[in-house]
């Protein structure tokens, strides 16, 4: 099972890092990253792996939620069941 993550804010040393150390916290491995600094924005996009996820999903968004609102950025985490039932019509 996969789940795509977005992070949107103002650029700032260690936002990677944070993320990253989040989730290997809850067994959640990324699979892939792409990010990019946009005039002062950093804006990032992964896809990770939640088959070892050590908690529910929703727990798992709400500390990646919390862990965003901490760094004042927006993360929101989608599952990919939610991700493709968006673009199948």
């Amino acid at each position: 099972m996969k789940a795509v993550i977005t992070v949107v804010g103002c650029d700032s040393i260690g936002i990677i890092a944070g993320i990253s150390a989040e989730c290997a916290r809850y067994g959640v491995n990324i699979s892939e990253i792409t990010q990019s600094v946009l005039a002062q924005y950093f804006v990032m996009i992964m896809i990770v792996d939640i088959a070892r996820l050590t908690c529910d999903f929703s727990d798992f968004v709400d500390a990646m939620e919390k862990h965003g609102r901490e760094r004042s950025l927006e993360i929101h985490v989608m599952h990919e069941n939610i991700f493709n039932s968006m673009h199948e019509i």
